[in-house]
C-alpha cells in the first residue's frame, strides 16, 4: 500500500510541474529571441522565431507527459 502512495505522489508531482515546464520553455525561447534581436538588430523577427521554438518545446513537453501518462 505504501508503494502505491509513493508512486501516486511521484506521478502527481510530475504532472503538477508540467505547467511550469511549459511556461519556462516559452519564456526561455522568447528571451533568446529578444537577446538575438538586440545583438543582430533584427527587431521583431528573431523574437517571433524564438517564441515559436519555445511554444514548440512546450507542446513537446505536453506530448511527452501524455505518453508517459498512458504508460502509467
Amino acid at each position: 500500500m505504501k508503494k502505491d502512495k509513493g508512486k501516486a505522489f511521484r506521478e502527481i508531482g510530475y504532472f503538477a510541474s508540467l505547467g511550469m515546464s511549459v511556461a519556462l520553455s516559452i519564456f526561455i525561447g522568447l528571451g533568446i529571441g529578444v537577446w538575438l534581436d538586440k545583438k543582430f538588430g533584427t527587431e521583431p523577427i528573431l523574437l517571433f522565431v524564438g517564441l515559436f521554438f519555445g511554444i514548440a518545446a512546450g507542446f513537446s513537453n505536453i506530448i511527452r507527459a501524455g505518453q508517459k501518462g498512458r504508460k502509467m
